[in-house]
Parts: C-alpha cells; structure tokens; sequence
C-alpha cells in the first residue's frame, strides 16, 4: 500500500488503495496526510474505486524541503507522478487545500483530469478561515513527551467537541514521528504550512473557477467547526457561489464538520455520492 516516487525533485509519498474501479486521486488538507482519506476507505471507497491518496511535500512521509510550496509546485508533483505511473488522466479531487489544489490542477492541466471530486473547499472560505485553523497549525513542530499525550491534546481540539472516531487515530498517527528521546513531533512544519497559506490566498479563485470544464462535485460539511456555536468552515452560501461558478458544478450538503465528515456517517454518505459521481 505505502508507495514512493520520485517526481518535481522530490520523493513523494503515497497510499496505493487496489481497486476494481476507475483510479481516483485525492490530496489531503493543509496539515494533514494521505491517511485522512481511512475513513472513506472503511466506508467502501475501495474497492469502487482504486484510491491514490497522497503526502503532499512536507507533510506525512514525503520529502520536506525548506521552500517550495506555491500551487504550481504541488501541481508539478501531482502531474510528475501521473507521468511516472503512466496516468495520462484520472478523477481528481482533496478535501480542503487538497480541494483547492484540484482545482489548480484542472484548470491548468485540463487534459489529465477526468472529473473533480471537493470536499469542504470553495473560492471563498469563511472569512475567519486563518483563527479557525490556527489550532491544526499551532500543533506543529512541538515536541510531545510520548504518542499518548500527543493524542489526548489532539482529542480537545475544539473541532472534535464531544466527538471520537478511532478510525481516525491511523491519521495522527502518520501525522508524528518518534524522535531518539521517545518524544514525538509533527511530520509537518510551520512554516511549510504558513508558506502554503500565503500562496493560496494570494491566487485569484474567482478568475480560476470558470476555466473548469470537468464535471464537478463539491461536497460541504455544514456542521459547525469547534464549539457548537462556531460556523462552519466552509458556510453554505460561499459553497453555493463556487458551484456557480463552475461550468458543471454539482453541490452537496452532507453531516459533520470540516474534520468529521470524513469519518463514521458523514463518511458514509460522502462513499455514497462519490462512488454514484466517479462511475456514472
């Protein structure tokens, strides 16, 4: 399952989920990895599909390096491996950034996306975006005493009010390595994640969207992300406008937040409208 590829001057890793069905590529979010994708996986992603989820540089096992991490960077590795595994073209498609980067990737590599899966991603995120995330962010890069106390702070995040799945620890897990001292720390770091941050609000969505001629599904969480009150990350109305946008754009709201719709039910109901998308 654990595959590595050298491709835009780097090793980047991915998750090789065999399939029966059409290849379908997915990129995590902004901090995460290929193993948030787990969740879809136990609800019967694969074998309806064969699911490439990916590492994107500097996160999980691929390479780290110390700048680089714009869109088109991304994009050249995401097309570098096609390339590599003679993918002229594929279904394509992340949850958050890994979303956003889809759609880079088809406006501007049109030929080698068959059609765009979204989740919880739009060309106007909630206007709170940078305070909303700053937890996933401020985990990075600090040492933890030990792989419990780093998952007991990860269970308190606001974003996971009163809510568990263990489904989700394979994530975290991928998410840290073990240094000499027993102590863990993020994979990813700060400033790789800041880095991709600026680039992506500096990019011109509005302009972008309409380029895409693929048929698209955009999947939006409309549970709130933190506390109950919290909006959620991705609010209906800017999901709304970016379908619009889109020459063939399908909406689709589904339960769960930004981080638990990928999980328990809103992972089944997500399985459910990709697999009906990506075979028909």
């Amino acid at each position: 399952m654990d595959r590595y590829i050298e491709t835009n001057g780097i090793n980047l890793h991915y998750l090789d989920h065999t399939g029966t069905g059409p290849t379908l590529l997915l990129m995590p979010g902004l901090t995460a990895n290929g193993h948030v994708f787990d969740g879809l996986v136990s609800a019967g992603l694969v074998p309806a599909v064969r699911l490439l989820a990916l590492d994107l540089r500097g996160r999980g096992l691929s390479d780290k390096p110390v700048s680089g991490y714009s869109l088109a960077e991304h994009a050249a590795d995401v097309i570098g491996l096609l390339d590599k595994l003679g993918l002229d073209s594929v279904i394509l498609g992340g949850h958050s950034y890994g979303g956003l980067l889809g759609f880079y990737l088809a406006a501007h590599y049109p030929q080698r996306v068959k059609k765009l899966v979204v989740i919880d991603a739009a060309a106007e995120m909630h206007p709170d975006t940078r305070r909303l995330i700053q937890p996933a962010i401020d985990r990075l890069g600090k040492p933890m005493p030990s792989w419990e106390s780093y998952l007991a702070a990860v269970k308190v995040m606001p974003f996971f009010y009163h809510w568990w799945d263990p489904a989700i620890e394979s994530y975290f897990r991928a998410d840290v390595r073990t240094l000499p001292n027993g102590e863990v720390i993020s994979h990813s770091t700060a400033g790789a994640i800041t880095e991709a941050v600026e680039h992506v609000l500096a990019e011109p969505w509005r302009e972008l969207l309409p380029r895409i001629s693929q048929p698209t599904l955009l999947l939006n969480a409309t549970g709130a992300y933190g506390l109950p009150a919290a909006p959620p990350l991705l609010p209906r109305e800017q999901a709304e406008a970016t379908v619009a946008a889109l020459q063939q754009g399908v909406y689709r709201a589904v339960p769960g937040n930004h981080i638990t719709m990928l999980y328990g039910d809103g992972a089944a109901q997500i399985t459910k409208e990709i697999v009906k998308f990506v075979v028909n």
